[in-house]
């Protein structure tokens, strides 16, 4: 096995290098990766439901997700989507409402059970994270927090092209 087949030992020889951060970003996302497969299991989900919770929970400015909204971003047909939301909805983890203006709108919302539920079980994931936050300083962390933006904004690139493909290289 040469060096560059070592993605440890490239990482030691360059520890900020693309082969450096495709490792330990891969494994980080194993990590989680099985967190969220667990939890799915606990709560007799399926790991799409999971990453519907995902969305809803991470809303934020956007509003209130839909079932639409679900749609696109997971990339599952209107049945999925409304299996997905029935399963969430009677373990008691989502609730839907109808918008006060357009009641053909549904707005999925994390119910307060349900992010309970999440809190208790991620919490050893939460005490993690902290204690390694507490090693790094304000600027430090900033440096990180600005990398994973920049990485989350150009990983859902693709999702954002009209035709919801990744862009594809022109030449040769």
């Amino acid at each position: 096995m040469s060096a560059s087949d070592d993605p440890v030992g490239e990482a030691a020889k360059d520890p900020t290098g693309l082969q450096t951060f495709a490792v330990l970003l891969r494994r980080m996302n194993g990590e989680f990766g099985r967190a969220t497969h667990d939890f799915a299991q606990a709560q007799g989900l399926h790991p799409t439901d999971v990453q519907a919770l995902a969305e809803i929970l991470d809303a934020g400015d956007d509003g209130p997700v839909t079932p639409g909204m679900l749609r696109e971003r997971l990339r599952l047909t209107s049945g999925a989507v409304t299996a997905c939301l029935d399963r969430l909805e009677r373990a008691g983890h989502i609730r839907r409402a109808r918008d006060s203006n357009d009641r053909r709108i549904v707005h999925l919302h994390y119910a307060p059970r349900g992010r309970e539920v999440a809190r208790e079980y991620f919490r050893p994931l939460a005490q993690a994270t902290e204690a390694v936050r507490r090693r790094f300083s304000d600027a430090e962390l900033r440096v990180v927090a600005a990398f994973l933006a920049a990485m989350n904004e150009e990983l859902a690139a693709p999702r954002h092209h009209p035709d919801g493909d990744p862009p594809r290289p022109t030449g040769p």
